[in-house]
């Protein structure tokens, strides 16, 4: 195997691992005295640090030219939108009992649902079109809608900020890397860090 293919084994089983120690948790009964907000917060987590490590490839690739990263946005992405599904799924199957009346009131009334439920919208249509058929198909557009994911992160920070309330400084410091990764897109930052890279390599 390839070192890009041992590469995407290593995120399928990293990926993993979260939700396995949680049935883990669960058969052993120890999630905590509040199981449901102990995994909704769990899988949120989980689903947002898959989601920055999806946007973490392309800097490590301009940064340090690991071209062998760029394939893992893809299964990172996907299983990122896989946690945020089963975070979905347990505010309205657990929480919520499937009650649609109440779910829409909370969505509407609750600023943090509301941000919350509006990255998963954004994240649906990129997940649905993360196929190279899809890239085919949609050519240039492709990218152009895949620019979502940074909105869908930033809004994903501050569904945690708002969600925890008092004590931010998790979610501030996803803010930060997340920050960051965004700033290393931009055009100025990409050309300098190219430049110094080159200066480095011929070095």
């Amino acid at each position: 195997l390839a070192l890009a293919d041992w590469l995407r084994v290593l995120v399928h089983i990293g990926a993993a691992i979260p939700l396995a120690l949680l049935l883990w948790d669960a058969w052993r009964g120890d999630l905590t005295a509040n199981p449901i907000q102990f995994i909704t917060l769990r899988t949120g987590k989980t689903a947002l640090i898959l989601l920055l490590l999806s946007l973490l490839c392309t800097p490590l690739n301009l940064l340090f030219g690991l071209k062998a990263v760029l394939p893992l946005r893809r299964p990172l992405g996907l299983w990122a939108f896989f946690y945020v599904c089963v975070h979905l799924l347990i505010f309205t199957v657990l929480d919520y009992g499937l009650d649609w009346q109440l779910i829409a009131e909370t969505v509407a009334e609750k600023r943090y649902v509301l941000v919350g439920f509006t990255a998963f919208l954004l994240l649906l249509p990129l997940a649905l079109t993360s196929t190279k058929a899809s890239m085919r198909r949609l050519g240039k557009r492709w990218k152009q809608l895949h620019r979502l994911v940074y909105l869908a992160a930033l809004l994903a920070i501050v569904h945690f900020v708002w969600l925890v309330k008092a004590d931010i400084r998790e979610p501030l410091l996803y803010g930060a890397g997340l920050l960051l990764l965004l700033a290393l897109r931009l055009p100025p930052v990409r050309r300098a860090v190219a430049r110094l890279r080159g200066r480095f390599v011929r070095s």
